[in-house]
């Protein structure tokens, strides 16, 4: 699938960014994506709530009685841990399908590599009304840690967000309304996830 490579002003440079179809052509597994979103989810989650039980009550056994006001709460929640593993063909499997539906809806826009020279949330406003993407959620993905302006001019609005490669994650993905990929990130991407 080839896309025009966009400027930051939403110019069209001419030049053209071939998205390959190991990536971003696939037949989309739904499961995949479901399991990978699961985990997610699951791994944002603190699990610190706690409630006390007979055996943590002070006073006498009469007190701790889950019957009356103040006594222990019987099989009450406990701190735990909400995370769980995903095998790395699965992930991979997920992110790739969730890539494919993008493209396939044409909600992907390639961006050449850029940097602002200061962080002004100003310039981010302006790109994003540059490329007409202003009323959609948005998901920005650059090649490395060098686009740190980018990241620092996106970061107190609220439609948007700037992420590495490396940090790339199914839930991201579907949780935005438009993808847009720097010329690096696509390079990076095919790297990582054409295997």
């Amino acid at each position: 699938m080839e896309v025009n490579v966009l400027n930051v002003s939403g110019k069209e440079t001419g030049a053209k960014v071939q998205l390959p179809e190991s990536v971003f052509g696939i037949e989309p597994n739904d499961h995949a994506i479901y399991l990978d979103v699961k985990q997610y989810l699951a791994n944002q989650r603190q699990g610190t709530h706690k409630a006390k039980q007979r055996n943590e009550i002070a006073g006498s056994t009469r007190v701790k009685s889950p019957l009356f006001n103040g006594g222990g709460r019987v099989f009450g929640p406990q701190p735990r841990d909400y995370s769980f593993k995903l095998n790395k063909k699965l992930k991979s499997l997920a992110r790739k399908s969730a890539l494919s539906y993008k493209a396939k809806d044409n909600n992907i826009l390639v961006l050449e590599d850029f940097n602002f020279d200061s962080i002004k949330t100003k310039n981010y406003i302006k790109m994003e009304a540059d490329l007409n993407v202003t009323n959609d959620k948005t998901l920005l993905v650059v090649a490395g840690a060098e686009n740190n302006n980018v990241y620092l001019s996106s970061r107190n609005l609220k439609k948007t967000k700037v992420i590495s490669v490396e940090q790339l994650n199914t839930y991201d993905v579907l949780n935005a309304g438009k993808l847009l990929l720097t010329t690096g990130a696509v390079k990076t991407l095919e790297e990582a996830l054409a295997k």
